[in-house]
């Protein structure tokens, strides 16, 4: 199975289309066999699919979503690059969730986004991670990841 049809199994779709830059940089930079992937985030069809902070506009359940969401972006991105997703390996995550004072649980927002890496890769999407709750993301989006992938030749 490929990771696209497993990535259909869990209903999520892969997009049509990478989500293009929104400024001006690169979603994607290859360095060696190391992908620097720019922070991407609950997109479909150029829209965010959530919009608001995690604990006040947006519920806990919504942000997992969006982790997941993002995920497939980031590896559209990817794949775009890198062509074969099963050469892939994830080295670590930079995770943002966009917080109401009051929310705490940052880390198991981006657990969803985690989780669904190792479902998709196996031991090659298992990764370094950091989590971290902030005011406000681009977009008023709840949740915004890069990443840091390996080419595995």
């Amino acid at each position: 199975m490929t990771i696209q049809e497993k990535l259909n199994s869990t209903g999520l779709q892969w997009p049509d289309e990478p989500p293009a830059p929104m400024a001006n940089y690169v979603t994607v930079r290859r360095t060696g066999n190391l992908l620097f992937v720019s922070g991407a985030g609950p997109f479909v069809n150029g829209k965010p699919v959530y919009q608001g902070r995690v604990g006040a506009e947006v519920t806990f359940e919504e942000a997992r979503e969006a982790a997941r969401i993002t995920v497939v972006n980031l590896l559209s991105m990817v794949s775009s690059e890198a062509g074969d997703l099963h050469k892939i390996k994830i080295i670590k995550l930079l995770g943002f969730v966009n917080s109401s004072p009051d929310f705490y649980d940052q880390p198991k927002v981006i657990d969803a986004a985690s989780d669904l890496f190792a479902e998709l890769l196996g031991e090659k999407g298992k990764h370094a991670r950091s989590a971290i709750g902030t005011s406000v993301l681009p977009f008023n989006i709840p949740v915004e990841i890069e990443m840091v992938a390996e080419i595995e030749d």
